[in-house]
């Protein structure tokens, strides 16, 4: 009989630290990340920081991400921005022994452990087929995005796919509003004042924070017969879906791919793989999933004062 002794470090200490970095981290989607991450924490007796720059800025993302490597942390939690400035500064880590995991936006080619968040192509699909519907297969569409952002990229894949069975729909522009929301109210308002064959039936956001943003532009102008959807759920974008502005959003867990980063962090260090950095796609033993999906879900007024009723609002306080 064979008998397996697992030794690992010993659990818990508030010397052991956990970092969650993204770009942004003021806006809503983000602290509620940072509650999802930090109620880990507190539940596992360890300390949380949340590092990263205000508003977006992946070159001060992944200077702060080096910051904290130097630190020598236990893990680290990273949503990517910029692919390029990231891939390089994850594998650094991991060579260093540091376990990482992605999150919101990944790093596929890196070395990270794997990627908690959103299966974005599905959420594209989900709202690509809403539109589809409520525009009844007809009209032009534009798109408000962050160009090289992959989560994003794969939402847009995800709406064209839904559109493909209608010949009908007709994207017009995608429009990168540079993590600039401003810059999307702007250009909101350049669309809505096109007439004729050139008006546009449909905006989509693709991004938290630009739904507000479009959103009230759509008010400015007193927008009739374009339809407006929405990406995420805070209590701002919800009450335009509420009041008839937005169509729909449709809603990530932010809180939830915090949640579960800070565990899976945890277990890999006091369990540490080696070696860390091994390519564990392929390997049918792996220790690690690919992907941990957390879900989507589409919010609009059947549904929206079931989730503006939620308590836990009270928790996710934006900077």
């Amino acid at each position: 009989m064979k008998i397996l002794r697992f030794v690992g470090r010993q659990r818990h200490s508030k010397s052991e630290r956990f970092y969650m970095i993204a770009t942004a981290i003021k806006i809503t989607y983000f602290q509620s990340a940072w509650a999802g991450f930090s109620k880990a924490a507190e539940k596992y007796g360890v300390t949380a920081e949340l590092h990263g720059p205000g508003g977006f800025d992946p070159r001060a993302e992944a200077t702060e991400f080096r910051a904290v490597v130097a630190l020598r942390p236990s893990g680290i939690l990273v949503q990517v921005v910029n692919r390029a400035m990231m891939v390089p500064e994850i594998d650094a880590a991991i060579a260093a022994g540091i376990p990482v995991i992605t999150f919101d936006s990944d790093a596929p080619t890196s070395h990270r452990l794997f990627f908690i968040g959103t299966n974005n192509r599905v959420a594209g699909l989900l709202g690509g087929k809403r539109v589809a519907t409520k525009l009844n297969g007809k009209g032009n569409v534009v798109f408000f995005t962050i160009a090289g952002q992959l989560n994003m990229e794969e939402r847009l894949k995800g709406y064209k796919e839904a559109f493909d069975g209608y010949p009908g729909i007709n994207v017009v522009d995608v429009f990168d509003m540079k993590g600039d929301s401003s810059l999307a109210m702007h250009k909101a308002e350049e669309y809505l004042a096109r007439t004729g064959p050139a008006k546009i039936d449909a905006m989509v956001c693709l991004e938290a924070t630009t739904g507000m943003d479009v959103g009230e532009a759509f008010k400015r102008v007193g927008a009739k017969g374009t339809l407006l959807m929405g990406m995420d759920a805070d209590v701002g974008t919800l009450n335009l879906v509420k009041d008839g502005t937005i169509d729909a959003t449709i809603a990530q867990k932010p809180y939830t791919m915090a949640f579960l980063g800070l565990k899976a962090l945890d277990e890999a260090y006091h369990y540490p793989v080696r070696p860390l950095g091994r390519d564990y796609r392929l390997d049918p033993f792996s220790p690690f999933p690919a992907f941990v999906d957390t879900g989507v879900t589409l919010v609009d007024q059947s549904n929206v004062d079931a989730v503006l009723k939620n308590e836990n609002w009270t928790d996710v306080v934006p900077q």
